[in-house]
């Protein structure tokens, strides 16, 4: 089945809407605000008001899931790559609502629900989540230590199928030991790594990206190498700018495409 997204972890990508506020150092130079201002929209900020959509573009999902469903591969979603579903914001609330019920009416989709705000996932569930719906991966960005310590608490304080962790851009080293050691009861499942794109992309120290892999390999946890963006390794091993496509995404010559582990579709 073709993808409709360019993410290398999804294969689709959902928006309920369109529209956020910066809340951390990894918003200052937010793609998805540079891509809606392109386009005319002017949806960023805490009284900005957000795009909505209408009924054809919430049908897309079903017919993914009718496609996985025939296929009898399951499909991951991406929701969302130009908002943030946990925003607290009234007027999203019946947005949300009408989400909640289109991921149970797409169980062959595995859905990637990516936040800042992880701190207000709770508070934001469907009444019915219980111990979470069986297809809804809850992930939350991690660019520095501090975020780290401060999110992913929240994170893993919320029953869901899979926890995941989008270190990108990765603004400094990140140690994630204490969240995937396996003698948890509820840890990391995934992590996934990358460095900034765009013309004022910040540098990445390449051994953060090495330190993640092997935090990763000696948990047992997948790890999934998105990208260097703009800044990559030379022969000598120090950061210097590329053009996104030029820098690649080879992490000492191979790539990362590691996945959780989920149930396959009924036959």
């Amino acid at each position: 089945m073709a993808r409709d997204s360019a993410i290398e972890w999804t294969d689709h990508t959902f928006n309920p809407w369109w529209g956020c506020a910066a809340v951390s150092p990894a918003c200052d130079h937010c793609y998805a605000e540079a891509l809606a201002k392109r386009f005319g929209y002017r949806t960023w900020g805490a009284k900005a008001p957000r795009r909505f959509f209408g009924d054809a573009h919430w049908s897309e999902p079903l017919k993914w899931n009718a496609q996985a469903v025939k296929s009898g591969m399951r499909m991951r979603v991406f929701c969302a790559s130009m908002a943030d579903v946990f925003e607290k914001r009234v007027e999203l609330d019946v947005h949300r609502e009408r989400l909640w019920e289109l991921i149970k009416d797409t169980p062959a989709l595995d859905w990637l629900l990516l936040t800042k705000r992880p701190q207000l996932i709770a508070e934001r569930l469907p009444c019915d989540w219980g111990a979470g719906y069986v297809n809804v991966w809850l992930g939350t960005t991690v660019e520095n230590q501090m975020e780290a310590t401060r999110r992913l608490p929240h994170l893993l304080g919320v029953p869901a199928a899979v926890h995941f962790v989008s270190a990108e851009p990765l603004l400094s080293g990140v140690d994630l030991r204490q969240w995937l050691d396996p003698r948890l009861g509820r840890r990391l499942g995934w992590v996934i790594a990358g460095g900034e794109s765009g013309p004022r992309a910040r540098p990445s120290d390449p051994s953060w990206f090495r330190d993640l892999r092997d935090q990763c390999l000696g948990s047992n946890v997948p790890f999934h190498f998105k990208q260097w963006g703009n800044w990559a390794p030379n022969a000598d091993g120090q950061a210097t700018r590329h053009s996104k496509a030029g820098a690649g995404r080879a992490l000492d010559g191979r790539t990362w495409d590691q996945l959780p582990m989920v149930a396959a579709l009924a036959q």
